[in-house]
């Protein structure tokens, strides 16, 4: 992979964690969606020619395929002209928000 690819890899992933519907990055079925950089693993984003996989834990609350879309546009930025191909591996439930306390 060249060194820019390594980057863009890099890049991705962190569009993807950004979004506020997403708890973290997934490796999709049995772990194998990933990048290969030197002396590291990014699990979760595949860069390719045409394409790019992004896999994702998703926060319970939202219908997926919004999800989906808000992943895919915030990644599409950083690859004009190639797929995104989206998917959630699991689910999680969003942390409690506390409630708000009345005044005394």
């Amino acid at each position: 992979m060249a060194e820019q690819d390594e980057g863009l890899a890099a890049r991705i992933g962190a569009r993807a964690r950004s979004c506020p519907d997403v708890a973290r990055l997934s490796g999709g079925p049995y772990g194998a969606v990933a990048t290969y950089l030197p002396g590291e693993r990014l699990t979760g984003v595949a860069v390719r020619a045409d394409a790019v996989e992004v896999w994702v834990v998703a926060r319970y609350g939202r219908p997926l395929p919004e999800i989906a879309e808000q992943v895919r546009a915030a990644v599409a930025a950083e690859v004009p002209g190639r797929r995104v191909d989206v998917g959630i591996g699991d689910i999680v439930a969003a942390p409690a928000t506390p409630a708000p306390r009345s005044p005394q």
